[in-house]
C-alpha cells in the first residue's frame, strides 16, 4: 500500500511541509495562483479555492 499524496480540506496532516493546492486532473499543467500553506504534522488542511482542488506537499525545487 503505497502512502497517500492528495488531501481534502479537513483531513490531518501527515508531515511537517508546505503544501500546494492542486488542480483536479491536470495537475502537469498547473493552475494560475495556487494557494501554498505551511502545515505542522497533525493539523488540519484548511479549504481550498475550488471544490475540485486538493492539497498536495511541495516537493523541494519546485
Amino acid at each position: 500500500m503505497g502512502q497517500q499524496t492528495e488531501f481534502e480540506p479537513g483531513d490531518k496532516v501527515p508531515n511537517n511541509g508546505h503544501y500546494i493546492e492542486v488542480g483536479e486532473t491536470a495537475f502537469h499543467m498547473g493552475i494560475e495562483n495556487p494557494q501554498m500553506v505551511e502545515l505542522e504534522r497533525g493539523d488540519t488542511f484548511p479549504d481550498t479555492t475550488n471544490k475540485d482542488r486538493k492539497w498536495k506537499l511541495k516537493r523541494k525545487g519546485r
